[in-house]
């Protein structure tokens, strides 16, 4: 299996939630979108252990298993298709989380999150 992490799957991980270890531990490979990167490193700067926070991300991001997701042009055209889809449906989700599915869905990949409007995208393959 080929996940995409969600920000709150990341930090439950660190938490040592024992499902979602081992989710992560089961994933043929693991995908951290830009997206969460940032929401990640945002976190970081604002709480009291961010330079461990900091290194642990690296350790996790240095894992063989493990890359970082960045969107190209044709990610914008899933973008685009969500949204107006989102919309049309009466749907929207956050504009970072309409990212992460975008790209999501354009790697083929399984979105690992605790979120429940990713639901309102039924293209959208999440991790159960």
């Amino acid at each position: 299996m080929k996940i995409a992490i969600d920000t709150n799957r990341y930090v439950d991980f660190c938490r040592g939630v024992p499902e979602v270890t081992a989710t992560i531990q089961q994933a043929q490979q693991i995908f951290l979108p830009y997206i969460v990167l940032g929401e990640l490193r945002a976190g970081f700067q604002s709480g009291k252990r961010g330079l461990v926070n900091e290194r642990f991300l690296i350790r996790f991001l240095n894992s063989p298993r493990v890359d970082s997701l960045f969107p190209d042009e044709n990610t914008t055209h899933h973008y685009a298709r969500l949204f107006n889809q989102l919309k049309r449906q009466g749907t929207p989700i956050p504009t970072n989380d309409l990212w992460l599915a975008a790209l999501t869905i354009q790697h083929d990949l399984q979105l690992f999150t605790r979120d429940k409007h990713f639901e309102q995208i039924p293209q959208l393959l999440l991790v159960s």
